[in-house]
């Protein structure tokens, strides 16, 4: 995909999102994510984005099995299950799915 071509579809994305959901953009409370396509990894992208105050998530390159999301979400249950201490798998389950329940 052309840089330019990909600029003007991230401008009207950032125009939908003004215009539906102005409280996120506002409070910048979200998230785009990005996979390794070449347009992606653009300086000329990337620094649009930066002047957007566009917050991106960014696919792992050597991670073909879990995308940005599953990262993403994998390191915030670790991190709320980090130093408990578990009788067995069928608690660590329990747990891991209540605190999944609190992440939305």
């Amino acid at each position: 995909m052309n840089i330019e071509m990909y600029i003007d579809i991230l401008c009207r994305l950032l125009d939908s999102i003004r215009r539906k959901l102005p409280e996120k953009l506002r409070t910048n409370s979200w998230f785009l994510l990005h996979d390794n396509a070449p347009s992606h990894r653009s300086v000329m992208v990337k620094v649009f984005l930066t002047k957007s105050n566009v917050t991106t998530l960014e696919q792992l390159p050597h991670s073909p099995d879990l995308s940005a999301v599953d990262v993403y979400l994998l390191y915030r249950l670790k991190s709320a299950l980090k130093g408990r201490r578990f009788y067995d798998a069928t608690d660590i389950v329990k747990n891991a799915k209540e605190e999944l329940k609190r992440f939305s």
